[in-house]
């Protein structure tokens, strides 16, 4: 970063003459025309005949030379706009400030060169009100996007229309495949569930039911880790019973009964598997009713920390949420005022969290 920062990179190449100093001038002097005729090949403008332009060129590539890009950017004065658009802070889960914390973190990093983040918020548990949110932002003039694409079909369409204006975004938490995103940042959903079942392989015994709960209006994105997880005990041959439950009222009155129900039914249950940060509402469940079973579930939240310290969660599995959201602002920088390459997919790593080890975890 601080070699951008100069006003151009500095080579010094070992020659007969000794050291010498590259830039502009320098690369005037090599193509013996005025600094002017430099200038404009840099910045792709016309009146430079073709021989020039590829002499100038060529002298650029030998010496390495790099115009500083931000330097260009705080002269023309040119404001990036970007839009964020992820779930609302909701009171089944905090999982998403963290990410509202990453994207903060960068937008204080890169103010200053003239960006400018607007910040949008839809109810995870509401498809409308996503769908409304998208269209507020199309009715603005953003330069990018950053989004977390948790109702798949409705992320589609609002994809599908910033593709029409050439509008890079990029996606956190969750992919959607084949939709020409800037790039993902986030776990590997299939990953993220195959070594949750491994995990767990080693808690249970063949005979011990597994119950995999499932607390989410919105399936698709949780439905990814629970087919990595089923086909990770076909796959070893482990022959456990697993149950499936979905919940899809997020009150916890309604989680609580639906769970009990499960669980009257299936009374071998010897770990509860919850494919998402919510995992502390069946924890408050096991603690209220006195259950004792394991419970394996997502995320380094201080509500599932309390409930990992109390030994009633066993592990979290947890993905780096604050890093997805600002390395996601940080590719849209990267591409829109740097005009710099971004790689596709930024895979987080998949950490495991225990009671012995959550102090010295930072998410």
């Amino acid at each position: 970063m601080l070699a951008t920062l100069q006003n151009f990179t500095i080579s010094y190449n070992m020659t007969k003459k000794g050291v010498e100093l590259s830039g502009i001038k320098e690369i005037a002097r090599r193509a013996n025309v005025s600094i002017a005729t430099v200038d404009r090949v840099l910045h792709k403008r016309s009146g430079v005949s073709a021989q020039t332009r590829e002499k100038i060129d060529r002298i650029i590539a030998e010496l390495n030379y790099q115009p500083n890009l931000l330097a260009r950017r705080l002269a023309s004065r040119k404001i990036i706009n970007l839009a964020t658009l992820i779930p609302k802070v909701s009171g089944e889960t905090s999982f998403w400030e963290a990410p509202l914390k990453g994207i903060k973190q960068a937008e204080s990093e890169i103010r200053q060169y003239g960006i400018r983040v607007e910040k949008y918020f839809f109810d995870q548990d509401d498809c409308s009100s996503f769908v409304k949110q998208t269209q507020l932002i199309l009715k603005s003039n953003f330069d990018g996007i950053l989004m977390a694409p948790t109702f798949t079909e409705e992320a589609i369409l609002f994809t599908n229309l910033l593709k029409e204006r050439n509008i890079p975004y990029v996606f956190i938490n969750s992919d959607i495949p084949n939709q020409d995103s800037l790039c993902y940042i986030g776990p590997h959903l299939y990953r993220s569930g195959y070594l949750a079942a491994n995990l767990i392989s080693y808690l249970v015994r063949e005979e011990d039911r597994i119950l995999v709960v499932n607390i989410a209006t919105g399936y698709d994105l949780i439905l990814r880790k629970e087919e990595a997880f089923i086909e990770y005990f076909r796959d070893n041959r482990k022959h456990n019973k697993i149950s499936r439950v979905n919940i899809h009222e997020m009150d916890y009155a309604s989680m609580a009964r639906a769970l009990s129900n499960e669980l009257s039914q299936y009374n071998d249950v010897k770990l509860i598997f919850v494919a998402s940060s919510r995992v502390s509402m069946v924890a408050h469940y096991l603690k209220e009713s006195k259950k004792d079973i394991l419970l394996v579930g997502y995320d380094f939240l201080k509500e599932n920390i309390e409930y990992l310290k109390e030994g009633i969660i066993d592990f979290l599995i947890c993905q780096k949420p604050v890093d997805q959201a600002y390395k996601g602002i940080m590719a849209l920088y990267q591409k829109l005022a740097l005009e710099a390459t971004v790689e596709e997919v930024q895979f987080m790593p998949i950490d495991i969290i225990t009671r012995e080890n959550y102090i010295f975890y930072q998410n």
